[in-house]
């Protein structure tokens, strides 16, 4: 149904809509498939991957964010502060061979 290129488009708002409303498709779809009144049952898929797009959506817009705002507080000193710090960590640290 909704392609994740066209979710994209949509601002977080008509997203958190679209997610209720293909929830609220699912909860019918099962109340449906319970009483034996759904004719095809690949509708619930379908819409439980509607679901998961959304849900890929909003999680890639907070990563994007919460990367903008590491970028902006850690500054380019930042950057190379924390390259070396992980280079030095491991077992010639710690002295233990195991």
């Amino acid at each position: 149904m909704a392609k994740a290129a066209t979710l994209r488009t949509l601002s977080d708002d008509q997203l958190f809509d679209e997610l209720e409303s293909a929830r609220q498709e699912l909860f019918n779809l099962r109340f449906a498939f319970a009483t034996g009144q759904l004719d095809n049952s690949a509708q619930m898929s379908a819409t439980r991957r509607d679901i998961a797009r959304i849900h890929t959506v909003l999680r890639e817009r907070e990563i994007a964010a919460a990367d903008a705002l590491a970028g902006a507080s850690q500054g380019s000193a930042g950057l190379a502060g924390a390259s070396q710090g992980s280079a030095g960590v491991g077992i010639a640290e710690t002295g233990d061979p195991s």
